[in-house]
């Protein structure tokens, strides 16, 4: 009989939680039945019974509560991680300690380097890359290294962009995206983002092997929040806990978006990898290559291909193996893609840590909150990166612009000049191929036009595009507000977007002077073709002359002698003007008073040597010798000197590089069936200023003195007749 009623025991506890379990949806009925509270003015239509309306009221509530429930569970998710971090600070700090802070979390040493990893490849990438960088930036505290995975054209970008950025206490790695292609190029991507959108999974093995930990990042996220908060998540990862991610937000991986959809493996809702912390050295030691390779050749049997690229891998692989994954709380990845509830994991913005634009859509998402995501984001778009260089007090390595700054040091603060030779010493943060660029196939005679060019003459590009069909290299000075200016102009521009040969070089504005030599030689040192043809913005180019160009550098021989070829230039002042499609129209539009040869008004020694009465019967290229001042445009080969950067804004930049030219023993040949043409403008700043200031002229006055000082001492003897120049 004991042993009986030992056995009805369970059974009895079992009947009464069935019962208890029962009577919740009865007492529920019950209470919409007799409740008569006031319903909802929304449930008014009177089809419908008191019971429906009550049942309808009740799901609302019901609803409230489950959103209720989430943002609760985000926060004790969060509190969890406050103890985890607080209980790693007690582990490390020192037993013997007499007194310890209860609340304590372990702090990211100040000169501790954080590591972080970014897949970029292409011109677009690196655009979006920048606003990343910037929003790391912003908040960081401490010393940084970033580690790109690229292909050669990001690397280029983004070597000359830190490069120039200089900013204090931060590295960068880039690792060649070919060396890792034969790794993932057999998995077949329906993913907008091709093979680079699977390239984190061989992170483990890309990275030095010494390294032990890195964030990785997406390009489409925004920071809100010091990336060593992240960084001290690693602190809690225990056992084999080797991947650190976000919930994916959506439900893409509960199969539910559409009929027949047919996800990857995951566990519960799955993980969104824009976001990821790698206890690279767990990695290496578990074998991860070859862990995730099995899992995906088997998915791969009967999925056939990728829908999300290396998210789907990761998610199978923890799928199978969930002791990997450390739960991030949701803050840490808020996507905003355009099935996603990411309003369901937070209850405040200022809650929030990084921002994941994984739409295709990006900035145009539907969220309650997306104004105040998209203010943040174009906040971090056009903000001044040039401030970004603030010192980290107290590291030893800094990486800042101490040579810089030791060479402008040198010039005596009260030097009526000092500012123009403090910023000829500038090295202005620069941004090569904003656009995407593409050539084709380049000839041995292949020519490009060199330009230069601010905000107030961008007007002038479309016309530009359209008379020179070649390839161009231009510079462009902006702020970063205005290069997000220039970009939708472009974008606009049906013109611009059609034109895959021209590179786009953003350097951003820096200093009060108009850096124009520093522009030249930028868009120089990406000239691809053999010759280059040294023109400005406001000239339009006649029609055809590419091509007359190309004809013409054989005959007069440029590749074997040094020659510049002279562009005749002419001018009008009229705003709407009849382009001359000839040199005979050209002609007869000089004799009828609606074009003039270039400033002979205003500043007739600069290109009077070209001999334009010569010029009108010339049929065959001819000869003249360099006088004071003459600063023609001309055709030249790549290899050529660069400007001299001391000439900032107005005045001998053109001139001093004309003189080097002649100094270095080139021969001017002017061509008999080319020209271009000065569009009227409103004057530059830079002119406005030589005008108006006797100091700028005086200045000006003193640099041209030093300019052929130097000249004489590097050329000797046959450059000592620029001592005379006035």
């Amino acid at each position: 009989m004991l042993d009986e009623l030992k056995m009805f025991r369970p059974r009895k506890k079992v009947l009464i939680a069935l019962l208890i379990v029962g009577a919740i949806p009865v007492c529920l009925m019950m209470y919409l039945l007799v409740n008569e509270d006031t319903l909802y003015p929304t449930y008014n239509d009177k089809s419908m019974s008191q019971t429906e309306l009550k049942i309808v009221e009740r799901m609302h509530e019901v609803e409230e509560q489950n959103l209720a429930l989430r943002k609760q569970l985000s926060q004790n998710q969060n509190e969890l991680l406050r103890l985890q971090m607080t209980l790693a600070a007690t582990n490390d700090s020192n037993s013997s300690a007499k007194f310890k802070c209860v609340n304590a979390e372990p702090d990211v040493p100040k000169c501790e380097v954080i590591h972080v990893a970014i897949v970029c490849a292409g011109h677009n990438a690196t655009r979006d890359v920048v606003t990343l960088i910037k929003s790391v930036l912003f908040y960081r505290r401490n010393p940084l290294h970033f580690h790109f995975l690229s292909d050669d054209v990001a690397e280029l970008i983004l070597r000359k962009l830190f490069q120039t950025w200089n900013v204090a206490e931060v590295q960068i790695g880039f690792y060649p995206a070919d060396s890792v292609k034969p790794d993932i190029s057999w998995i077949p991507n329906r993913h907008y983002s091709g093979v680079y959108g699977l390239m984190k999974l061989t992170l483990p093995k890309t990275l030095p092997s010494d390294m032990n930990k890195v964030i990785v990042l997406d390009t489409d996220v925004t920071l809100a929040t010091d990336i060593a908060e992240l960084w001290k998540i690693f602190r809690v990862l225990r056992g084999k806990q080797a991947i650190g991610l976000v919930e994916n937000q959506s439900d893409w991986y509960l199969g539910k978006l559409w009929k027949n959809h047919r996800p990857w493996p995951a566990l519960g809702r799955g993980f969104n990898t824009g976001v990821i912390l790698l206890d690279l050295k767990m990695l290496r030691e578990i074998g991860w290559m070859q862990m995730w390779r099995l899992i995906a050749e088997k998915e791969l049997m009967s999925l056939l291909s990728v829908s999300l690229a290396d998210q789907d891998i990761f998610n199978a692989v923890i799928k199978q193996h969930d002791y990997l994954v450390y739960r991030l709380p949701c803050q840490w990845n808020v996507q905003l893609s355009m099935n996603t509830q990411s309003e369901q994991c937070y209850s405040e913005v200022s809650d929030l840590k990084i921002i994941h634009w994984n739409s295709p859509m990006k900035l145009k998402v539907k969220n309650k909150h997306v104004e105040f995501f998209r203010n943040m984001y174009l906040t971090f778009l056009e903000y001044d990166g040039n401030l970004l260089r603030r010192e980290l007090f107290g590291c030893s390595n800094s990486t800042s612009n101490q040579t810089q700054d030791v060479v402008i040091n040198d010039h005596l603060e009260d030097d009526d000049c000092y500012d123009f030779r403090s910023e000829r010493e500038l090295v202005h943060r620069t941004h090569l191929y904003y656009l995407d660029y593409k050539v084709s196939s380049i000839s041995e005679d292949d020519v490009t036009l060199v330009l230069q060019l601010s905000m107030d003459r961008l007007q002038m590009l479309e016309m530009i595009c359209k008379h020179w069909e070649g390839p161009i290299a231009i510079a462009l000075y902006m702020s970063d507000a205005e290069a997000q200016q220039f970009l939708r102009y472009a974008m606009g521009s049906e013109t611009i977007m059609s034109r895959k040969n021209i590179g786009y070089h953003i350097v951003y504005r820096e200093g009060q002077f108009y850096p124009v030599n520093y522009l030249r030689n930028i868009a120089i040192s990406q000239v691809r073709t053999p010759y280059m043809f040294l023109s400005d913005i406001d000239f339009l180019p006649m029609y055809g002359l590419y091509e007359y160009l190309k004809k013409a550098i054989p005959m007069t021989e440029l590749a074997t002698h040094k020659k510049a070829l002279v562009v005749p230039a002419f001018e009008t002042q009229r705003y709407r003007l009849q382009f001359p499609k000839s040199k005979t129209e050209l002609l007869s539009m000089l004799d009828m008073g609606t074009l003039f040869t270039f400033r002979y008004h205003v500043w007739p020694k600069g290109h009077e040597s070209t001999n334009f009465a010569k010029w009108r019967t010339a049929t065959t290229p001819y000869t003249v010798r360099w006088a004071l001042d003459f600063e023609p445009y001309v055709v030249v080969a790549k290899d050529i000197p660069l400007y001299d950067q001391r000439f900032l804004g107005f005045g001998w930049n053109k001139v001093s590089h004309i003189m080097e030219l002649d100094a270095q023993g080139y021969e001017f040949v002017v061509l008999p069936n080319a020209f271009i043409i000065h569009m009227p403008h409103a004057p530059s700043f830079d002119i406005a200023k030589f005008r108006s200031s006797s100091l700028y002229r005086k200045c000006l006055k003193i640099l041209k003195g030093e300019f052929q000082r130097d000249l004489s001492k590097k050329y000797g003897i046959k450059a000592l007749k620029y001592l005379s120049v006035d």
